[in-house]
């Protein structure tokens, strides 16, 4: 029955400090919590975050100090600032990997899943990103076969394309989380 185990389910959600895109965050969060799931946001510092929309959201813990084991799975929202703050952040490019071998579910919208390409995952793996020529080189560099569809779920990993799929990304995971 969808939703029976959800409850007990947590979910790592990781923004930028500064231009993570609102809708990209804020609408797969409310999808996690419409279907009872633990939340923990982090970015690399717990002062306040700033989306490009305005919207705003207090880290619970950055990203330095996450062990990823406490989770099912890690959602890596998109936006300008992810470029700028987290696709060079070697720390989440771990946990992204941690979280794979350990076979949790592993999820980017938008820019984003370039750090899962950087962290090598997407290797041989359909993979989606935002229709941006570096975005799509560093999939490519990476070794994901690229395809632009706005949801592309491949076992345990999720990519999303842009802000006009962030609720229909926000359900696949919590589809890949009732099958893990």
């Amino acid at each position: 029955m969808p939703g029976s185990d959800l409850a007990n389910k947590k979910v790592l959600m990781i923004i930028a400090q500064e231009g993570f895109r609102d809708e990209e965050f804020f609408e797969p969060r409310d999808v996690f919590e419409d279907a009872g799931l633990s939340i923990t946001i982090a970015s690399n510092t717990t002062d306040e975050a700033k989306g490009v929309l305005g919207g705003t959201a207090k880290p619970d813990v950055s990203i330095n100090d996450v062990v990823i084991a406490e989770y099912d799975a890690i959602v890596i929202s998109g936006g300008p600032g992810a470029r700028k703050f987290l696709w060079p952040d070697k720390k989440l490019q771990k946990l992204v990997v941690d979280a794979f071998d350990l076979e949790k579910v592993v999820a980017a919208i938008c820019v984003s899943p370039v750090v899962l390409a950087r962290a090598g995952i997407l290797e041989g793996k359909k993979a989606t990103v935002f229709k941006d020529a570096a975005a799509i080189k560093e999939l490519l560099e990476g070794g994901a076969d690229y395809e632009n569809e706005e949801v592309i779920v491949t076992g345990n990993i999720v990519t999303g394309r842009d802000p006009t799929c962030a609720e229909e990304f926000g359900e696949a995971v919590l589809e890949a989380l009732e099958n893990i």
